[in-house]
């Protein structure tokens, strides 16, 4: 059997216009195009090495199954 994969929610809170294309970039590969957009994604290493980069503009929330 398999181990379930936690999962975060990830919403888009701040507008990365001003920022660097580095973290617009960041942004657009976690899934979030607007404002106020909610993405899912697996709980990885990856993910939240992206997270810390663009913590300023997004907010974090780990979904309860």
């Amino acid at each position: 059997m398999a181990k379930k994969e936690k999962v975060i929610k990830i919403t888009l809170v701040r507008s990365p216009i001003g920022n660097t294309e580095r973290h617009k970039a960041t942004v657009r590969a976690l899934g979030l195009r607007k404002v106020g957009q909610t993405v899912e994604q697996n709980d990885t290493l990856t993910v939240r090495g992206m997270l810390a980069k663009v913590n300023h503009l997004v907010q974090v929330e780990e979904v309860q199954d």
